[in-house]
């Protein structure tokens, strides 16, 4: 069989392998495109950011519902179709998967449903259903994320054990729900199964949920946490799971007490691992650290000249858009145009728990723990007209300053809708913008989007719904 010829091989369909593949493509490349699934679009659109935000958001509605009766606004009790919740959600998949194919085609993106494999640093054998298909290639970008990681004690065999894949799903509204982790992932599913209406625990090993966001930050959604879950645990830990007919008992440590307990579900979230096995590395010069993530330099490009990486798989904070900025990266790098470097761009994260947590450029905690002279200015939603018409005055908008220019070197917002408010933030970071730029900046009234600005102002001393001292003029 001959093999396929093309400029580029892109592995892995996600955020960064598509993008990657469809911007390779606008700059006049042949380009062809791997996915092991049915379906474009990789973890975050299948099973991860598109799912996850699909469900908060309709747990959200049951929450809208269930709060509105002091505005004189009553309900039923609701009713909840899980298959046609799933159908619902499942569709938003479809389509989405269904857009990305047809871009694609526009594109001339050649795609190939199956799983590569390298057998030098010019060849990938892909094997598809239809048999094995040979690529040869003169460029490739890995593009295979990572997966949620299941340490072995916890590994029962048990589909009552889930990772975010499974849970995802909404098998069923388990009575008794165990989460392992108090990271983002498992405070955002911990939060859609406790509206749905199950009794969820959450046990973290750390002293705080959402580790590496600010504790400020972090504060209102722990305070959401006491009142929706059952219980959070903080410096706990699981030592043994075991099935117990139709559920898991579950051996803990807490308050330096052992605990067993029965539980309908876990919901394991400790992480993620590379998808690094099985793509025929040893073939190439591609090296991996102890972790198994691919080794790359500034330009995304691995040991290996022909070969770039990027995404999950490259390392790093684990985050789609994270994956498409580093696709343009790569591409620009190996079709010439110009000298693209990594590291040199603040990635905006965001938390989509209730509230909402969100945050770029430098944090509170990362300047204390570098030694780096800051001044902090926040805006308590509490003062936001926009905040009370939408009963979550629970927000805060924060800004990290350079002390002598009033330059923003950081943002940090909790509340509702933090995630859509963060992008003026990782603008005026990108942009070198000062707190004054800012204050003058004309936000529309009445909106959540007027925080920022008021946190400028509160920074000065003059913010118009906050009394605070003047700042002394530098």
């Amino acid at each position: 069989m001959e093999p396929i010829q093309t400029e580029i091989v892109v592995i892995g369909a996600g955020p960064g392998g598509y993008a990657a593949a469809f911007y390779a493509a606008d700059l006049g490349k042949k380009v062809l495109l791997i996915e092991r699934d049915a379906r474009l679009g990789g973890v975050c659109m299948n099973r991860g950011c598109i799912p996850s935000k699909a469900l908060l958001n309709a747990s959200h509605a049951l929450t809208i519902a269930k709060e509105s009766a002091h505005r004189g606004i009553s309900f039923g009790e609701p009713t909840i179709d899980l298959d046609q919740l799933r159908a619902w959600k499942d569709g938003i998949l479809a389509k989405l998967g269904q857009g990305i194919a047809s871009i694609a085609k526009m594109r001339n993106v050649t795609v190939i449903h199956g799983r590569g494999y390298f057998e030098d640093s010019g060849t990938l054998r892909v094997e598809t259903g239809e048999g094995q298909k040979y690529v040869k290639f003169e460029k490739a970008i890995i593009a295979v994320g990572s997966r949620p990681a299941v340490p072995k004690a916890f590994d029962l065999g048990n589909p009552r054990v889930m990772t975010s894949t499974e849970a995802l799903e909404i098998a069923d509204i388990p009575e008794n729900l165990l989460v392992i982790g108090g990271g983002y992932i498992g405070m955002e599913l911990g939060t859609v199964y406790a509206t749905l209406g199950s009794k969820v625990t959450v046990i973290e090993a750390l002293d705080a949920i959402l580790a590496g966001a600010d504790p400020d930050l972090a504060r209102p959604v722990a305070a959401y946490a006491k009142k929706a879950f059952k219980e959070v645990r903080l410096k706990a830990k699981v030592l043994e799971m075991k099935t117990a007919g139709k559920q898991i008992k579950v051996t803990s440590e807490f308050n330096g007490q052992k605990v067993e307990e029965l539980y309908d579900r876990v919901l394991v979230s400790v992480g993620r691992t590379a998808n690094g096995q099985d793509l025929g590395l040893e073939n190439t010069k591609v090296e991996r650290d102890e972790r198994g993530f691919i080794k790359v330099d500034a330009h995304m490009q691995t040991a290996d000249p022909a070969i770039y990486a990027i995404g999950d798989i490259a390392g790093g904070i684990m985050l789609a858009h994270k994956a498409s900025k580093e696709a343009r990266i790569a591409v620009e790098n190996l079709a010439g145009e110009g000298e693209a470097v990594n590291g040199d761009y603040s990635i905006p994260a965001v938390v989509f728990t209730d509230p909402e947590v969100a945050w770029v450029g430098l944090t509170e905690a990362e300047a204390k723990q570098k030694g780096i002279a800051i001044e902090v200015a926040k805006f308590p939603w509490g003062a936001s007209g926009r905040a009370l018409t939408y009963d979550r005055t629970d927000g805060l908008t924060k800004l990290i300053l350079e002390p002598e220019t009033h330059r923003i070197l950081g943002v940090g917002i909790v509340g509702h809708g933090a995630g859509e408010l963060i992008g003026e933030g990782a603008v005026a970071v990108e942009m070198g913008a000062t707190a004054e730029d800012l204050a003058a900046i004309v936000h529309p009234h009445p909106t959540l989007s007027e925080t920022i600005m008021e946190s400028a102002e509160v920074f000065f001393g003059h913010a118009t719904h906050v009394f605070t001292k003047k700042k002394a003029a530098h």
